[in-house]
């Protein structure tokens, strides 16, 4: 690999896991009103270390130097729109005096607290006067770094779409003075389902990636679990769903290293060695379901959790509990009644009842026209009909599927049932 890629790759890294750090830090100076001035300043940041280090080299302490550059960047922004913005309510005054200027930059932008602002920054992009799309979409695009590509996939929609949810939410921080900050009683509740939200898709692109060479993308399952984790950290968002999620992402992640061959091909569960199964994450996901069976509720994520416990637990795929898998997705969907849900369901009662009762199930799918652009509709129905022995139609759903997915791996999967 040359310098060059090599320093490109590592920027690509810090750009994934340092920029939402960098923009909650700065959103705390600059005011959620002008969260796009804390975008500007890390952008430029990521850009000055690109040509920076492809000059000389990589600092020992990349983080350190991303942040140094981006606090006197925001120095130089403030220094420039004093007379014309107003910045935090709480600190603009200190902001726009040369005397205290550095000195409240250097104490407010410290790698100390930034736990903190990550926390402050995602319930601020979950604020009840944005749509939950809006509010999604944000805290996936300036908290965990998601590209609009990666979100549009995310959401099955236009990536105008997504450009449009963006502009709208940050309208709004502008008219309805957003504060920065993590709220409480209920609207604490309504906010955390997005923050959660926001974190389980982050978590899906990395298992199964939509703008990316690569089907696996662990550090995002990473960032995911980690960002979760965060919300533990805080005995006020430390909720059971929280528990509940984090068992579902590290019982998933588990199975990475037997999903994919050395040569990027898919291996389907009921092939994978369940020896390169990591035990550690799965003991984790089960501590984790423990946990979260302290709440009085049940949410989506217990459920799913659950469900991902059964299939881990099996010591075969012929082993697994197939008539608790599909009362789990009965409770599901109860719960979440999507046509999603429904198409994971009717995987489960081809395992029970065959693939004719489970191509049945489908079609009676309610509501199924909204996700006739998602790939796995196509890919399953294909497979359901490859083992009921209609390989004419099970082709011609592969060849379908094959062209909603971006993902090489899933194409070169679907090409290869159609031998």
């Amino acid at each position: 690999m040359s310098s060059g890629s090599f320093i490109h790759q590592t920027v690509d890294h810090l750009f994934r896991h340092e920029s939402g750090k960098l923009i909650a830090s700065l959103t705390k100076v600059f005011g959620p009103h002008n969260i796009e001035l804390a975008e500007d300043v890390v952008q430029d940041t990521l850009l000055k270390a690109m040509h920076t280090w492809k000059m000389g080299s990589i600092p020992d302490n990349p983080t350190a130097w991303l942040f140094t550059v981006a606090k006197n960047k925001a120095i130089d922004v403030i220094r420039k729109q004093k007379r014309q913005k107003e910045f935090a309510d709480n600190i603009s005054h200190l902001l726009k005096s040369e005397y205290t200027l550095s000195a409240t930059i250097n104490d407010i932008v410290s790698a100390g607290e930034i736990e903190d602002d990550q926390l402050r920054m995602m319930f601020t992009c979950c604020h009840p006067s944005l749509s939950t799309e809006s509010q999604v979409a944000l805290i996936l695009k300036t908290l965990c770094g998601f590209s609009v590509a990666e979100i549009a996939k995310s959401f099955i929609c236009a990536v105008d779409t997504i450009d449009k949810r963006l502009y709208r939410a940050k309208l709004q921080f502008r008219e309805n003075k957003i504060a920065y900050e993590i709220p409480s009683g209920n609207e604490l509740e309504q906010r955390l389902e997005n923050v959660l939200t926001a974190i389980y898709l982050l978590f899906n692109e990395g298992y199964n990636s939509a703008q990316h060479a690569e089907l696996v993308r662990k550090e995002l399952q990473d960032e995911a679990i980690r960002l979760a984790e965060l919300l533990l950290k805080n005995n006020i968002t430390a909720k059971p769903q929280v528990y509940a999620l984090l068992s579902l992402m590290c019982v998933t992640a588990a199975r990475n290293k037997a999903r994919v061959d050395n040569k990027g091909n898919i291996i389907l569960l009921q092939q994978q060695n369940r020896n390169l199964w990591n035990n550690e994450l799965i003991a984790r996901g089960i501590n984790y379901m423990e946990e979260a069976a302290s709440g009085e509720t049940i949410t989506t994520y217990h459920v799913e959790a659950m469900i991902a416990c059964e299939y881990v637990m099996a010591n075969t795929y012929e082993q697994t509990n197939w008539p608790a898998i599909l009362r789990y997705y009965d409770v599901l969907y109860r719960l979440k009644p999507t046509p999603v849900v429904a198409l994971n369901r009717a995987v489960i009662i081809s395992e029970l009842d065959g693939p004719e009762a489970a191509i049945e199930a489908v079609h009676s799918i309610p509501g199924i026209n909204a996700i006739k652009n998602y790939y796995l509709l196509p890919s399953i129905l294909g497979e359901l009909h490859k083992k009921a022995g209609h390989i004419d139609e099970a082709n011609q759903y592969f060849r379908e599927a094959a062209d909603l997915t971006s993902n090489e791996s899933e194409k070169k999967l679907l090409f290869d049932k159609m031998k």
